[in-house]
């Protein structure tokens, strides 16, 4: 309810998803979608006669103008024609284009912006495990090379290692796995992940999307636990976190120089990497589950915001009449490295 909110009260809706079109009488058909004027030929710039099914946040559906859709979420409609072969419709083909265009300027000016960078914090950064190693030598330590089995020892329960001359399932997908590094700024720490390549595995036939608990629940949260129930606040965090849950895809992979004797084996991965497109999915689901095993229950405004009421007596809050609440909040920003 705060998030569909203004400063002052009044509700508003946010768009999810458009799932939906039609057009009446009135809409322009494809063969008058040009005027003519003299030896010049125009197309016509016009809306009318179309409307799209708008699904809000909050669950509900409503039929709107193309006119007020294109102007509220031009980005969206655009993408939403050409995903149903609409920009061809003279309502549509006079003004998607040109969105579209000018939506790849922009990324394209900010991807231009970016620079791959071999250094942080005056440190060189290596890009694989031959260079971390050359890097260690050159440094006179083993930084890089600690970071890296560090890594690889958390991984391993990942990778269900064939045995020589074993074959891989055909209906398994192939994929590589690497390395990136970092280096942590409050120590300079070095820091290793191994990534899987997700890109290169079909899209998933479940859902991979995996929901992020909204900063506004997480306040009132920490509102409830702190300041009205006087809790004391907790916090967590979940190492190699993504590791925890199996996986669901059928892949493999053959392990790299890093994993030292096991170097050239071929292995099926069976917990979720980094990388993969199921991995957040997976692991939300996972702890979701894990959760709610344990007695915690989704809170119905965000359901990644999970209580477990408890007897004021049995938590040792004496003075409360009403059973109290301790609160978690499962916080879906788990960051690579």
């Amino acid at each position: 309810m705060f998030a569909q909110c203004d400063m002052e009260g009044n509700q508003f809706l946010l768009m999810s998803a458009l799932v939906d079109h039609k057009k009446d009488g009135h809409a322009v058909e494809i063969a008058d979608g040009f005027v003519q004027r003299g030896s010049n030929r125009h197309r016509r710039i016009t809306t009318k006669g179309w409307q799209l099914c708008d699904e809000w946040k909050d669950g509900s559906t409503t039929w709107e103008r193309l006119a007020d859709l294109q102007e509220s979420y031009p980005i969206e409609v655009a993408e939403y024609a050409v995903a149903r072969g609409l920009n061809k419709e003279p309502a549509f083909a006079w003004w998607v284009l040109s969105v579209l265009a000018k939506r790849n300027r922009i990324i394209a000016a900010v991807n231009r912006r970016y620079h791959k960078r071999n250094h942080k914090f005056g440190i060189k950064v290596p890009r694989d495990w031959d260079e971390a190693v050359v890097f260690d030598k050159e440094n006179g330590n083993t930084l890089w090379q600690d970071a890296v089995q560090k890594e690889i020892k958390n991984a391993r329960i990942a990778f269900k290692v064939s045995d020589d001359g074993e074959a891989v399932p055909p209906c398994f997908q192939e994929i590589n796995c690497h390395l990136i590094f970092d280096v942590k700024m409050e120590d300079f720490r070095r820091k290793a992940r191994l990534v899987a390549g997700g890109h290169m595995t079909d899209t998933p036939t479940t859902n991979t999307y995996a929901s992020v608990v909204s900063r506004e629940l997480v306040r009132i949260a920490l509102t409830l636990a702190a300041f009205l129930n006087n809790l004391e606040v907790k916090t967590a965090d979940i190492e190699n976190a993504y590791l925890t849950a199996p996986v669901t895809e059928q892949i493999w992979t053959k392990l790299g120089p890093e994993f030292g004797s096991d170097a050239g084996k071929l292995t099926i991965i069976v917990r979720s990497l980094y990388g993969l497109k199921s991995a957040g999915a997976l692991f939300r689901n996972h702890l979701a589950g894990c959760m709610q095993h344990l007695g915690w229950t989704s809170c119905m405004a965000d359901r990644d915001v999970r209580y477990n009421a408890e007897q004021g007596r049995r938590t040792g809050i004496s003075t409360m009449r009403t059973p109290s609440c301790t609160w978690m909040m499962c916080l879906w920003l788990i960051t690579m490295l």
